[in-house]
This record gives C-alpha cells, sequence and structure tokens, in this order.
C-alpha cells in the first residue's frame, strides 16, 4: 500500500511533467494499436478472389484472461478486405463455427442474392460462394453477421471486419493512402466481460431494451491502445461498430481534424471540425495533423439525450465519457501530403427524378411486451416477418423516404443496397451527412428525409432489408424488407 509520503512524491513528480504525459499516465495507454491484416486477395486480371473463414477462436483482450470470441480469417473481428472500383469480388466463405451465420456487405450496392442478409444464410461447415462487381466510389465499407434474431450477438462476438474500396479519382487526391502507416482503420466498440475473461452479453432486461453497451472500449480488439505514428498526417477511417452506442469524438487537446469522407466514400469538400457524431453502423474518414508531436487522446464525451417522456426517462441515455485511444506523435516523421478544400464531385440525385415517396414511421411498444421480450420494435406497425415483402421499388428509380420516429428512442437506419443523401432534418444537414449515407441517425419525435437512386439490379423474389442498426432493436422486429423489380 502507498504510504502518504510515497503519495506526496508522486504528486510532485508528476506536477513537473508536461500535461499530456500525466494524461498518458493516469489513463494507462499501454497497449500496441492493433492495425487488423489486410487482405487484398488473389487478382486475375479485374477479378479478385477472397477466400473467408469465419471461426471461433480465444483472444487475449483484458489482462491475463482468454475470451472466446468468432472472427473472419483470425480469432476476434475480421481481417481488412480491400478491392478497387471495376472489380469483380468473388467470395467464398466457409462457416467453421456451429451455429448458422451470413456475412453481409454493408454499404455495397449488389444483386441481392449478393447481399448476404438473412436469406443467404450459411449453415455450419458449409461454403457459401457468392460475387458481385464493385460499381462505387472509394469508401470504407464494411462487412459483418446478419443472422435473423442472432445479428446483435454474433457481431458481439467478433463477425465484423473493415471493406475498403479504391479508386483511380481517390488515389490522384495524394491523400495519405499506406495502409497501417498512415492509413488506419479505426473499429471502434464498446463491450462488457465476465469475471472469466467471456463477454457478458445481455445482462439485463435494459440491454435489450436501449441496446448494449458496454463499459470497455476495444479499438480494432485492443483496449487503452496507443499508435506510435509514424506520419504527421493521418488518416483514420472510423467506424462505431458497436452494436447500439452513439459516440461524440473529439480530442482531449480540443485540437481539430478534417472530415473527408462518409458512409459511401469522399465528400466533396473536406470539413475542418472539433467534434463529430457518430451512430452505431455510420464511417467517417477524418485527416489528423499531429506534426506539434504531441499525445492527444481520441475520447468520446457523453451528451445526455432526452427520452421524449418529459426527462430522461427509463429509456434515457445514461452515458458516460469514454477515452477511445492515444496518439504518440514524437517519432512521427513529417508528411508532405497537404489537406486538399476539393475532393470529388458527387452525382446526386435530382428530385425532379423522384417517383414515389415513402415513410418509414419507427416504433415501439409500451406495457409488458417491452418489459419481458418479444417484438417490441417495429416499422410501419409492423415487425420483422421474413415470408413479408414490405415494399417493392423499381430498378434505377429515384425515390424519397421520409423517416420518422415516434418513439422514445434514436434509431440509426441503415437501407441496404443503396447510398443516399439526407436533404431534410432538424438543424439542417452538416458535417459527415452532406456525403452520400446508407445509415442516417433518426431522433425521437424526429423527421429525417433522404432522396436516394436504386442500382438497376432487380430480383422480384430476393428481398433487400432496411432496419434500425441497434442490432438488439433489429433483433426484436425493427426491420422490413423490399424487393426492387
Amino acid at each position: 500500500m502507498i504510504n502518504r509520503r510515497q503519495f506526496i512524491q508522486a504528486g510532485v513528480i508528476l506536477a513537473t511533467l508536461p500535461k499530456q504525459l500525466v494524461l498518458a499516465s493516469a489513463r494507462l495507454f499501454t497497449n500496441r494499436f492493433q492495425v487488423p491484416n489486410l487482405e487484398v486477395g488473389k487478382r486475375v486480371g479485374k477479378d479478385v478472389y477472397f477466400d473467408l473463414s469465419i471461426q471461433a477462436g480465444k483472444t487475449n483482450i483484458i489482462a491475463n484472461k482468454l475470451t472466446p470470441t468468432l472472427g473472419i480469417n483470425q480469432g476476434f473481428l475480421g481481417v481488412t478486405l480491400q478491392a478497387n472500383k471495376g472489380d469483380t469480388v468473388h467470395i467464398k466463405a466457409k462457416n467453421n463455427i456451429n451455429k448458422t451465420t451470413t456475412l453481409h456487405w454493408h454499404g455495397v450496392k449488389l444483386p441481392a442474392k449478393a447481399d448476404g442478409g438473412p436469406h443467404q444464410p450459411i449453415l455450419p461447415g458449409k461454403i457459401w460462394k457468392t460475387q458481385f462487381d464493385i460499381v462505387q466510389p472509394a469508401a470504407t465499407l464494411w462487412y459483418h453477421s446478419h443472422q435473423l434474431h442472432k445479428t446483435a450477438e454474433q457481431v458481439y462476438h467478433g463477425l465484423a471486419g473493415l471493406f475498403i474500396v479504391n479508386d483511380d479519382t481517390s488515389k490522384k487526391l495524394n491523400l495519405p493512402s499506406e495502409y497501417g502507416v498512415d492509413d488506419l482503420p479505426v473499429i471502434i466498440q464498446d463491450r462488457d466481460f465476465k469475471r472469466d475473461g467471456s463477454f457478458s452479453y445481455l445482462g439485463s432486461m435494459m440491454d435489450s431494451m436501449r441496446g448494449m453497451k458496454g463499459n470497455t472500449i476495444l479499438v480494432n480488439g485492443v483496449v487503452n491502445p496507443i499508435l506510435k505514428a509514424k506520419k504527421s498526417l493521418l488518416r483514420l477511417r472510423l467506424l462505431n461498430g458497436s452494436n447500439a452506442r452513439t459516440y461524440h469524438l473529439n480530442f482531449d487537446d480540443n485540437r481539430p481534424f478534417t472530415i473527408i469522407g462518409s458512409d459511401g466514400g469522399l465528400l466533396e469538400k473536406s470539413i475542418k471540425v472539433n467534434t463529430v457524431r457518430l451512430a452505431s453502423a455510420e464511417r467517417v474518414e477524418i485527416l489528423v495533423d499531429v506534426s506539434d508531436g504531441g499525445h492527444p487522446i481520441l475520447q468520446h464525451t457523453a451528451v445526455q439525450v432526452s427520452s421524449g417522456m418529459g426527462g430522461m426517462g427509463m429509456m434515457g441515455n445514461s452515458d458516460k465519457d469514454m477515452d477511445i485511444f492515444q496518439i504518440d506523435a514524437r517519432q512521427a516523421a513529417k508528411s508532405n501530403l497537404s489537406i486538399p478544400t476539393h475532393l470529388v464531385q458527387h452525382n446526386n440525385p435530382e428530385q425532379s427524378a423522384v417517383s414515389k415517396q415513402r415513410k418509414l414511421i419507427l416504433q415501439m411498444k409500451m406495457g409488458p411486451s417491452m418489459m419481458f421480450g418479444g417484438d417490441t420494435f417495429s416499422i410501419n406497425g409492423k415487425t420483422m416477418d421474413i415470408n413479408r415483402i414490405d415494399e417493392v421499388v423499381k430498378a434505377g428509380s429515384t425515390e424519397i423516404w421520409h423517416l420518422e420516429n415516434t418513439s422514445m428512442m434514436a434509431h440509426p437506419l441503415h437501407i441496404h443496397n443503396v447510398q443516399f443523401k439526407v436533404i431534410a432534418r432538424k438543424g439542417g444537414v452538416k458535417g459527415h451527412e452532406l456525403g452520400f449515407k446508407d445509415v442516417v441517425l433518426v431522433h425521437p419525435q424526429e423527421r429525417v428525409s433522404v432522396i436516394m437512386k436504386f442500382p438497376k439490379f432487380s430480383d422480384a423474389k430476393t428481398p433487400y432489408m432496411y432496419h434500425c442498426h441497434i442490432l438488439e432493436h433489429e433483433d426484436r422486429g425493427m426491420m422490413g424488407q423490399f424487393t426492387v423489380v
């Protein structure tokens, strides 16, 4: 036990240290920032072949414990896949776990049979083969389990990874692009652990209702990581891979950073900010200048959100400040890259071309069913039914969808097979929401309108999904299906 004299001595030592170092010492960023292995596949011209193994593992996440985990081509989480616009991607995925699962290509425009949703299950020991063309621009996409009623649990245990698409236009911008050096994936997840080191999932009724939120932050599967920056200008590809938590990200020294990309790719113009909000499944690409040789900490600053029921209410957001990871830039080499103002030109859907408008009302039941299980969450009064088609869309058409949240919780709504533009919301459209999106956060009692042009893939029998990306809400009914004909 430390005595009074030792305590005073420690205080004197800390008082003489630079502030950033004191913070680093106090917050114990001791683990090496890990970069997921990059998998570029086997290339034959424009054909790229990925051989994927869905597998179980035991991973040393917390000290002196082994956590049973799931992963793709590794024990925990997935390897980063990379392909180019114009490629034809061939997937061979073998399920080596004892549970039926899927691999959904989140944010990818592709035929319904290749989507990897609930209609493409991979049974234990079986192989799923599929292929699709990369028809969209450079973007930070991802892939994850989408097994019916089991998505949340399987993603929580590790079935998720990044999928990076490159193109010639983005390469000409001279952005940081050396994977693992100045171009870095940052998969942010929150988890809870049991005493034996295993994940604690759905430990209470509230976990199921508000979505599973953990007390321990992982970055690429690592607790308290410190990134030893090799270059002074870093491109961070941030993915909110958490089941339910929305992050409000900023650096502890309030340093500015530059948003260059959203879910669907690069913005038209870069945006300098000090904070960014990232709901479940959203991605944002940022550039961070660490040429000052500092030790900035990326952190989540809690924002208390009203439940819409006169105060915080039972479903209120009991959030807290959380540190994500630290950057140590003392040895960073000076980058010869600059931050561009103009990025890419967007081909926006035209409102004059809109052929149909639809309304999705996000709802949750009150009463005993809410408390004791069942399909509590719904869209347009209907809970998910895999045998029911809710909407039919015309291939190549342009539509506006109005998303209305009548519940007392915020819901990040994801639509498969499209990248949309947010055209109306309370407070206006700003930040990374100016880019192409496949997820948008809809607050309680809020209406958000999005416009999208559907790709020309058509399949009258195989549907795509739209759903809340709080995964526990998806699993409990807040999901619908649409076909494109």
